[in-house]
């Protein structure tokens, strides 16, 4: 009887030994990823943080990585290939942080795993983002301070993504609380591109010649918003962003910088700790967060020095 006792006791651990093998076994063995615009080098760092992350986990994984082009249909057709091909991962950078919400059900529907990074996206397992509302607050308060409480004032919007949603709204109510700031202009789109924001800010500068500072909700358009002002020679703005972009770095460290101060993120951090916790749920974990959000730091010259920039390699 004892005996029996025993076999049973070592074949229910055999069971367990073998379960959790499993568990510990299951691989990681194709990841798809789709960002807003492969032309902004913010996306680029997000991708290099997700391959070497994933890489470290499996070295022979395979990733897609796809531009949705801030195009919507664009984006839902690249999450339906993933889907088809039956990918372990989605790594999500929504452009539309709400009518992306079927897509993103069809591939849970399927088993996999969507991980969101730098915007939302409902019904995600997992996000990890900036506070991209402290990021437009902190922006436009730099703003509101450089001008003594008083003056004319614009944003340059991107596309709708949760990301740029909230820094508008953020900046938004710090203007809203200074009843001296006037917006003369907050809904021109500057589809997140350079070339966007030099578009908007050459229509803002020819309608407002009064205009004395500007918010682009990211560095490419307030790049872009300087690229424009200096080509009408207007040396009296004030512009700020978000982001803290090597190309940002390489601006605010000129003295002639129309560009004061970006609130800076991590997009290679940030995208590899998605990825992460993405590897936990596909593992059956339970994530402690399944929301992350990272405090952006005010980058200007003055504290240039102290910055240590985006972890990716350069």
């Amino acid at each position: 009887m004892r005996l029996l006792k025993t076999l049973m006791m070592s074949a229910a651990a055999v069971v367990c030994l073998a379960g959790a093998a499993n568990a510990q076994d299951k691989e990681l063995k194709s990841v798809g990823i789709s960002v807003g615009l492969l032309g902004n080098p913010f996306f680029v760092a997000t991708i290099k943080g997700i391959e070497d992350r994933a890489r470290e986990i499996n070295p022979d994984v395979q990733i897609t990585s796809v531009s949705a082009d801030y195009d919507l249909n664009k984006q839902v057709s690249q999450i339906d290939n993933f889907i088809a091909a039956g990918v372990d991962i989605i790594m999500l950078n929504a452009v539309d942080d709400k009518a992306i919400a079927p897509a993103v059900m069809r591939a849970k529907n399927a088993g996999i795993v969507v991980a969101a990074f730098d915007v939302s996206a409902p019904g995600a397992d997992v996000t990890v983002m900036t506070d991209n509302v402290a990021a437009g607050q902190k922006a436009c308060q730099y703003i509101v301070d450089q001008l003594k409480g008083e003056g004319n004032v614009a944003i340059i919007k991107g596309p709708s993504s949760s990301s740029l949603n909230d820094r508008f709204r953020g900046c938004s109510d710090v203007f809203k609380a200074n009843e001296k700031i006037t917006v003369v202009s907050d809904d021109q789109n500057g589809q997140g591109s350079r070339e966007g924001g030099l578009e908007v800010m050459q229509g803002l500068l020819t309608r407002f010649q009064d205009l004395d500072a500007v918010f682009g909700a990211n560095d490419p358009m307030a790049l872009g918003a300087q690229l424009a002002a200096k080509q009408l020679n207007r040396t009296n703005l004030i512009i700020t962003g978000v982001d803290g972009a090597p190309d940002t770095e390489q601006s605010l460290s000129d003295p002639n910088s129309l560009v004061k101060a970006s609130a800076s993120q991590d997009p290679y951090t940030m995208a590899g700790q998605a990825l992460d916790l993405g590897y936990e749920v596909f593992q059956g974990k339970t994530p402690e967060q399944a929301t992350v959000l990272i405090e952006p730091k005010l980058i200007t010259a003055e504290n240039l020095g102290e910055y240590q920039g985006w972890t990716a390699k350069r």
